[in-house]
């Protein structure tokens, strides 16, 4: 029998409607124009979300203004999300997948000192205490980008082949009315998968944008496979007997067992895992105990991060950090209470959705797309949502590419600062993932 095609007037008809369904998917020269039009209304918005920044699960403002958006678009708007998330739904004029773009709403409890006209000089509260606030890590460019995308797919809808959902995530830096290490409440991703964001409609792939300094405005990065590290808090209990610091035989000292179980955390990463694998980093962020140099005191407390790029290390160290602290402590006479908190796992990029992907960003950015050669460092809640369906986490370049870039301020610092001259190319990523995403499903 012979596998060659044979045309038949019904199988010419079929080809004739896939091509020209093909065709009329790639043709975006509309995309450019669009986005043009919507940029300086992308800044606007930025500009106002940076002055009046909101914790995470408090960002009541910055969820208003979303959905008060989304709505004008004649977009299906869900609030109450997550506590305060915002979903989205879009939907296209032809037939096609369901596909999320996903941006986080959420600032950090830091004072700004970038002096920008723009800057921000609010305040929120943070577990009862008050607390200056700041956009520094660009969640203010991923809401403003995503609504500016919003925007163009809802005014090209009818050249959309599928189902568009946005999803505007509270509290991905952790939430301002729940304690780091309370293990009973879900926020940020967590909340809005356990709230259906993913399930109503089902989607099937999503992706998301980041905001990096130190990479040049307008250039987008990406990497299949591991891409973010893990992340998982500690907090670390040693409870000794006081006593005067001239005669510490007396009592016990939980100071010295504290330097001790310091030390000995390092061994797990240097000695206890196959860094084959990958890398693994625990690091201690604080140390507090005593009150007086004189005296020994009761109890010391340190908490710290665990951080990797590899499934395997993270579980390692996770399973051994306690029974090692537990023994160090007794070796001290000192009682020990460990206590984990997993707040993301490792961000992994679907390398099939990558490889397809990559078009769509040479469209939003020609010329200016590069492969990532290792993993970043930093950790992100997204990979929650990649744990669910396929996803694809890229970066892009914030910093103005006649700057040092080994010299501007990091993520998280009080002096970051994004261009807004890079909110147009992210966009167009948003708008060309999705605008691709059904070409890359017709072709499997």
């Amino acid at each position: 029998m012979s596998n060659r095609f044979r045309a038949t007037p019904l199988s010419i008809a079929l080809l004739a409607a896939l091509t020209a369904n093909i065709a009329h998917a790639a043709d975006v020269s509309w995309v450019d124009p669009a986005v043009a039009q919507v940029n300086q209304e992308v800044i606007d918005v930025r500009h106002t979300l940076h002055q009046n920044p909101e914790l995470g699960n408090t960002e009541v403002k910055t969820a208003a203004l979303v959905a008060d958006h989304l709505k004008a678009l004649g977009i299906d708007v869900r609030t109450q999300v997550g506590k305060t998330g915002v979903v989205g739904v879009l939907k296209g004029g032809l037939p096609g997948p369901v596909m999320a773009l996903r941006a986080d709403m959420d600032a950090l409890p830091v004072k700004e000192m970038t002096g920008l006209p723009y800057a921000s000089t609010a305040t929120g509260v943070r577990l009862g205490k008050t607390v200056p606030v700041m956009h520094a890590c660009g969640h203010d460019t991923h809401t403003a980008m995503l609504l500016g995308a919003a925007k163009v797919l809802a005014q090209h809808r009818d050249q959309v082949a599928g189902t568009v959902v946005f999803l505007f995530q509270p509290a991905e830096e952790g939430a301002a009315d729940v304690d780091d290490f309370q293990t009973d409440t879900l926020i940020g991703a967590q909340a809005m998968i356990r709230d259906g964001a993913l399930d109503s409609p089902k989607v099937e792939a999503i992706f998301g944008v980041h905001v990096m300094a130190g990479y040049p405005t307008g250039h987008l990065y990406y990497k299949a496979g591991t891409v973010l590290n893990s992340s998982d808090g500690f907090r670390i209990t040693l409870k000794g007997r006081q006593t005067h610091g001239s005669a510490p035989w007396s009592g016990v000292d939980p100071i010295v067992a504290s330097a001790a179980v310091v030390n000995g955390l390092q061994t797990l990463v240097s000695r206890r895992v196959d860094l084959s694998q990958g890398m693994g980093v625990i690091s201690v962020g604080t140390i507090n105990g005593g009150a007086a140099s004189n005296i020994i005191p009761e109890t010391v407390e340190m908490t710290g991060t665990i951080r990797s790029n590899s499934p395997a290390i993270r579980d390692t160290l996770l399973k051994k950090m306690p029974p090692l602290v537990q023994g160090i402590s007794t070796a001290y006479e000192t009682e020990a209470n460990v206590l984990v908190v997993n707040h993301a796992p490792v961000t992994t990029n679907d390398p099939d959705l990558t490889r397809s992907m990559v078009k769509a960003l040479e469209l939003a950015a020609p010329g200016k797309v590069k492969e990532l050669p290792a993993s970043l460092s930093p950790s992100e809640d997204f990979s929650y949502y990649a744990q669910k369906v396929p996803g694809l986490f890229v970066f892009l370049g914030a910093t103005p590419a006649d700057q040092d870039m080994s010299k501007a301020p990091n993520n998280h610092s009080p002096y970051f600062t994004a261009d807004d001259a890079t909110l147009a190319t992210g966009v167009k990523a948003h708008v060309q993932f999705v605008l691709n995403y059904p070409q890359r499903n017709t072709a499997r």
